[in-house]
């Protein structure tokens, strides 16, 4: 497969409408007037994206503050989702992109490799949306441990 797009600070965020754990749709466009960090997350309940889910709950009152709110997007279903958002008592919205159709928009599935072999996957990226609908932030290839802190360094949080 040949990499998708990437986006750049400055770029129009591509309008998505997904559905949350909750299963009611959620539409980007209908922050506008908000900013919005969309992050993209491999799959509910594993270790590193437990962790990184961890990191943005327990920071969630300062982004908020800050005027920021979170969404996490992964290719697991709705039902999964809502395991997770139970487990780990997680207070954003997490979305089901099922068909990976918003990832690929935002350039965040493509080739990874680990331990020497290339497969397709979810590529951990991060993107801030402004008030106007345009990337702050587009942060590809992402930690999960720490990133939430460099993040908040970043927007000076």
């Amino acid at each position: 497969m040949a990499e998708l797009k990437r986006l750049d600070t400055g770029d129009k965020a591509p309008d998505f409408t997904l559905v949350n754990h909750d299963g009611k749709k959620v539409k980007l466009s209908g922050f506008k007037g908000q900013k919005v960090i969309v992050y993209f997350f491999p799959a509910a309940l594993t270790p590193g994206c437990t962790k990184e889910a961890e990191d943005f709950n327990s920071n969630l009152k300062a982004l908020n503050k800050a005027g920021y709110e979170v969404l996490g997007v992964s290719p697991d279903n709705q039902a999964k989702m809502a395991k997770f958002q139970v487990a780990h008592k997680l207070k954003f919205a997490l979305l089901a992109d099922e068909d990976l159709a918003v990832h690929k928009k935002y350039g965040a599935y493509g080739t990874k490799s680990m331990y020497g072999r290339s497969y397709e996957g979810v590529l951990r990226s991060t993107f801030v949306v402004d008030e106007k609908g345009k990337l702050e932030l587009a942060l590809y290839n992402v930690k999960a441990t720490g990133h939430v802190d460099a993040l908040r360094k970043q927007l000076g949080i």
